[in-house]
């Protein structure tokens, strides 16, 4: 065989072989049909005839009786808070993060720009979870150009002794954590103390998309290395690490420390799934399964966001596994 012949035929064996073993690392998404453009999922499961409800950036909502057919549906809040637009000139939110506590339902969201720090996290909630029916609670906390943090991508922690902590952070110094009072859902403190969970050691490595979530003995932070938003040249992954105390030190399998850029990965591009993140982790209680959902970009698809869905198990060390 001709030596130019030899070595085309030689990449596109190792192409296939990369292909292959990207397929084994990494299971696909479920098979989803409907409408299922969605950026930073976070889905809610509660009784009823449609019992998955996917809440996401720029307001959108979509339902599902199966998990598997979704339809999109008015927005989460029926008529859009005016103070949004101090924000941004959309009037759209970003991340939201839906749970149910007390009696109600609270949806965490935020509000800013492409890159800036003039952000905001505010607060709705709803007796139903139903949309339309979340009424505005207004800011929950805001940052400003110059802070070493950034105020979007919230979740809401509570922990097993019954405190809440809301975890948040994108791009400058990372992720951070900060208590919140259980009956308003806002800070404890005019002025909360700060817990810092999570950075990149070098300048413009991003880290965001938070997620705190309790298993075993265990805290977990999940949080999206690298960079989002850039369609197929996103770069987005998943990773994560664990702690004994609901506000660190997070570290990861092989022991580094998130502070210091530490996180064990656990899901990245394969196959047509580019840049997955914007995750959280939610337990279903009729498939008796945890479930990691996130969105991607569709590489058959000219980068279209997706929702992703995949059951999480626990090895017997207890680290989740995209299964």
């Amino acid at each position: 065989m001709p030596a130019k012949l030899l070595a085309t035929a030689l990449a596109a064996t190792l192409l296939a072989v990369l292909c292959a073993a990207s397929a084994l690392a990494y299971p696909a998404p479920a098979v989803l049909t409907g409408d299922e453009l969605t950026h930073d999922p976070s889905l809610l499961v509660r009784p009823g005839a449609t019992p998955y409800t996917v809440f996401s950036t720029n307001d959108l909502v979509h339902t599902s009786s199966d998990l598997s057919a979704f339809t999109l549906t008015p927005n989460a809040l029926a008529t859009t808070p005016s103070w949004w637009l101090t924000y941004n000139a959309t009037g759209h939110s970003w991340a939201p993060d839906v749970s149910f506590h007390n009696g109600r339902y609270w949806m965490y969201y935020a509000v800013s720009t492409f890159g800036s720090q003039k952000s905001a996290i505010g607060l709705a909630t709803s007796t139903t979870g139903d949309p339309g029916s979340f009424v505005d609670q207004g800011v929950v906390f805001s940052s400003a150009p110059g802070r070493s943090y950034n105020a979007i991508d919230p979740a809401l922690l509570v922990d097993a002794s019954g405190r809440w902590w809301l975890t948040f952070g994108s791009y400058w110094q990372g992720l951070y954590q900060l208590e919140l009072n259980p009956a308003t859902g806002k800070p404890r403190q005019a002025s909360p103390k700060l817990f810092h969970l999570a950075q990149r050691p070098i300048s413009g490595d991003p880290i965001e998309g938070a997620y705190v979530m309790r298993h075993g003995s265990y805290y977990y932070l999940f949080a999206s290395f690298d960079y989002c938003c850039r369609k197929l040249d996103s770069t987005y992954n998943i990773r994560v690490g664990r702690s004994t105390s609901p506000n660190g030190p997070f570290t990861d399998a092989s022991g580094h420390s998130m502070l210091k850029g530490g996180g064990t990965l656990i899901l990245a591009a394969h196959d047509r799934v580019v840049g997955p993140g914007g995750q959280s982790v939610v337990h279903d209680d009729a498939r008796g399964q945890d479930l990691l959902v996130y969105h991607f970009y569709d590489g058959l698809n000219a980068g279209q966001p997706r929702l992703g869905i995949n059951p999480l198990t626990w090895t017997a060390a207890g680290w989740p596994v995209v299964s």
